[in-house]
């Protein structure tokens, strides 16, 4: 009997240019720093929601005799991550749409599957850390970075961020993703099918607090809100009307503007150990 498929989660956000500036902000020194000092010039990485790729492109100078194989979901964001890697010299990287949920490669084929914001996204995790362990060779790694959306914390207490965030969350979950994902990697892995000796976990955190990053920081996501995937999903979802956006928008830029402003956000971490 067939198996049934795994129904899809949809990426609230979309590819709108105000997400792709975050993505393109990250790097492996600030999202992957508790998977470099495991990697080995030799191995080879499979990166699931490549993104732009500036991730990947850093993960493949740490792996300069092995090879990176970045995949996402869209060509036209693979375009991005080929016009990263071609602008950065990067020649040991290469890549190619694919789907977490049905990985189009065989078993045993990568030194380290690594995944960053993205099992927050679908819609059964724990399947998609199957199928990476599927895909890992013996003595490799599954590593996985999460953020928890209900863990965030900054100040000052502006009047309607708290409601920003509980915004966030109901429009994620009724996408069919879980915001919370940080929390819960070390049991999804388990129940993935990880003894517990062999999933190591941590966490880790971004931390905007000067006036640059505070700026960049509240003007994304107001611009976020008003413009992505998310202000239809939030509007078709009926959680809020176009001015509630306004407002939502609004109170990010007063929280932007303030001297003490500083905002953090906290991440989960594992390393499983294959």
């Amino acid at each position: 009997m067939a198996s049934t498929p795994i129904p899809p989660a949809t990426y609230p956000a979309g590819h709108h240019p105000s997400v792709l500036r975050s993505h393109a902000w990250r790097t492996a020194a600030n999202s992957a720093a508790y998977l470099l000092p495991h990697l080995r010039p030799t191995m080879t990485i499979l990166d699931i929601g490549c993104g732009p790729a500036t991730i990947t492109c850093d993960l493949a100078t740490h792996v300069p005799a092995g090879h990176v194989t970045g995949i996402d979901t869209t060509e036209a964001i693979l375009s991005t991550a080929r016009a990263t890697a071609s602008a950065r010299d990067v020649h040991n990287a290469t890549f190619a749409t694919g789907d977490i949920m049905a990985l189009q490669y065989g078993d045993a084929t990568f030194d380290v599957v690594h995944v960053h914001q993205v099992l927050q996204h679908v819609s059964d995790p724990v399947a998609a850390l199957r199928e990476m362990h599927r895909v890992t060779k013996p003595g490799g790694m599954v590593a996985a970075r999460e953020s928890d959306f209900e863990a965030m914390t900054w100040w000052p207490d502006v009047a309607g961020m708290k409601a920003w965030q509980q915004l966030y969350v109901r429009v994620a979950r009724k996408s069919g993703g879980e915001p919370d994902a940080g929390r819960r990697l070390a049991a999804w892995a388990r129940e993935a099918g990880f003894a517990k000796e062999k999933v190591r976990s941590s966490a880790g955190t971004w931390c905007y607090s000067t006036e640059e990053e505070v700026r960049w920081w509240s003007e994304m996501w107001a611009e976020r809100t008003l413009k992505s995937g998310f202000a239809g999903a939030a509007v078709e979802g009926g959680f809020v009307d176009e001015k509630g956006l306004e407002d939502v928008a609004r109170v990010w830029r007063e929280w932007g503007s303030s001297e003490d402003a500083w905002f953090v956000m906290v991440h989960g971490e594992v390393i499983c150990s294959v």
